[in-house]
């Protein structure tokens, strides 16, 4: 193997697609004696404005997130997985996945999930995969 990775942030949103990813990530990461950062960024943007009307929103944006965060490790435990950091932030997960999370941690490989956006949907917005792999500075895993 020409490469190993140490450092593989797995981005996770609780999505059928993102489970794949998660499943291929526990094999890379145990093959290569890897670091597993287990990464959900919450779209605060989703919520901004409906916020105005429920207040509880980001509180039960942020208990959702920790639940299924936690949800992964202890998977990943079970799995055997030990070196591994949860890591739940803010904002929109195009950029932070790609460029604060993978930078913060050092990151040499992102796996994450492929989308099941349209055509449409994906020329008008595009997809979080597809960002991600545009503005990642290591390498990049979608699993479909």
């Amino acid at each position: 193997m020409d490469s190993e990775y140490k450092h593989i942030v797995v981005a996770v949103d609780g999505s059928e697609a993102s489970e794949k990813a998660f499943r291929k990530a526990l094999d890379i990461v145990t093959r290569n004696n890897a670091r597993m950062i287990l990464a959900h960024v919450v779209d605060s943007r989703t919520f901004a404005t409906a916020e105005a009307y429920d207040r509880t929103l980001a509180e039960r944006s942020e208990e959702y997130a920790k639940d299924l965060v936690d949800g992964y490790v202890e998977n990943a435990k079970a799995a055997g997985i030990t070196n591994l950091v949860r890591c739940v932030e803010y904002g929109s997960p195009k950029v932070k996945i790609a460029k604060d999370i993978a930078g913060n941690f050092g990151a040499d490989l992102i796996i994450c999930g492929a989308t099941g956006m349209g055509a449409v949907e994906r020329f008008l917005i595009g997809s979080v995969s597809e960002s991600i792999t545009r503005y990642a500075s290591c390498d990049v895993l979608v699993v479909r």
